[in-house]
């Protein structure tokens, strides 16, 4: 069985206003060409599939158009699909009894019997060639069995389902869109931020042993998760801020025998490049200086995103408009100016409005209270507490 594992699309992104769709339509093709050249009989999306639970018109034209042209060219393809924190899980399922029809299998919402107990054969999905795939979505607060803690939930959620599985000798697959420990964040990117802080961390022990490949999505950097081969993260396609620039953007692809597991990271040669100068804050002169070594030429849906770092050292009204100046006849696409002054670098950088995004509320919790009781901890119940709290906002 040969699988392809993807996640994190984010459709519907804008990248600093600039439109994605060219981007997001090249990748997709690039990907109906691998399906086909790799003869794939699995396709795992991973969740959050759409940058919005509302996604515009056109974001879904895009994703629909790629459902039809994909299992059209592969008539024996068999599609699975989780929701993300990104998705919303009822539109997302919607249209599942006509999806249904072409070998497409969603889950988002985690639905209940009459008892009012989770529908575990819901989230088995049986695969068309052997074995079965523990299709779990994003977790939200009541969506796992009780338990004291989300990671508790979660991992209960995974055994349980493991255990109500009618062939355990048959090649199983997972699926989950959460932030597993020992995985990496990238540096200050607030478009992967923990979902709710760090003891939300799911521990790779969820997943059985006897688990042949576990295909997560949530965090946009691909990874294996505390070093194991089989459990991984298989990155997004496209960098989603420029703390994702240097990222290795693709797909896994994942061949299962009776041999073992055989699996490989396929890149994907983004359309539009990240550029960030200088590397570390200068002076605008120095800015200056290195904009004029950028390539001239006419801006087009290709033009790289361009991230300009300056070192302030005095107020300086005019710096927009020196830099835009400067840009002009620059075969690139202005995104944003950051701005450090001079006397903060030398202790640490200007938390600015993205910086404070990535900062979650329990860590800035417990910090405030560290600071105001002479560096005693939280309370484990009042982190409980505060943790129930947050995921009530954030549900």
């Amino acid at each position: 069985m040969k699988i392809v594992h993807t996640a994190d699309w984010h459709i519907g992104q804008t990248f600093y206003e600039y439109d994605r769709k060219l981007e997001h339509l090249q990748f997709l093709s690039w990907l109906q060409t691998v399906i086909k050249q790799e003869d794939v009989d699995l396709l795992l999306i991973a969740g959050d599939l759409f940058d919005s639970p509302n996604p515009a018109a056109e974001a879904q034209k895009v994703y629909y158009r790629f459902l039809r042209e994909v299992t059209a060219a592969n008539k024996n393809l068999q599609i699975i699909i989780i929701a993300g924190n990104h998705d919303s899980a009822a539109r997302l399922e919607a249209p599942s009894p006509l999806l249904e029809e072409m070998n497409i299998s969603i889950r988002g919402v985690i639905k209940r019997t009459e008892t009012g107990e989770i529908d575990w054969n819901n989230l088995i999905i049986p695969l068309t060639k052997g074995g079965y795939c523990l299709a779990v979505p994003y977790l939200r607060q009541g969506d796992y069995p009780t338990a004291e803690t989300y990671a508790e939930g979660v991992q209960k959620m995974y055994t349980t389902l493991f255990e109500a599985l009618p062939d355990q000798q048959q090649p199983i697959i997972a699926m989950g869109h959460l932030q597993a420990t020992g995985s990496e964040i990238s540096e200050n990117d607030r478009s992967e931020r923990t979902i709710i802080g760090g003891i939300e961390a799911i521990s790779p022990e969820a997943f059985n042993p006897a688990i042949a490949y576990t295909a997560l999505g949530h965090l946009h950097r691909a990874q294996r998760v505390s070093g194991r081969e089989h459990i991984r993260y298989s990155g997004a396609p496209l960098p989603m801020s420029f703390a994702e620039r240097n990222n290795k953007q693709g797909i896994t692809i994942v061949e299962i025998t009776e041999k073992g597991t055989d699996i490989e990271q396929r890149i994907f040669d983004t359309p539009v490049k990240l550029l960030s100068i200088p590397r570390t804050p200068q002076p605008l002169e120095s800015v200056l200086e290195a904009i004029e070594q950028l390539p001239e030429g006419a801006i087009d849906q290709t033009s790289p995103y361009l991230e300009i770092k300056v070192l302030i050292t005095e107020p300086e009204p005019s710096l927009r408009h020196q830099i835009e100046h400067a840009l002009q006849n620059k075969a690139v696409r202005l995104a944003r100016i950051t701005s450090t002054a001079a006397q903060q670098m030398e202790n640490e950088s200007v938390i600015t409005y993205e910086a404070l995004q990535t900062i979650n509320p329990l860590e800035m919790a417990t910090a405030i209270f560290k600071r105001k009781y002479s560096g005693n901890e939280m309370p484990e119940e009042m982190s409980k507490l505060l943790l129930h709290v947050i995921q009530g906002l954030e549900k």
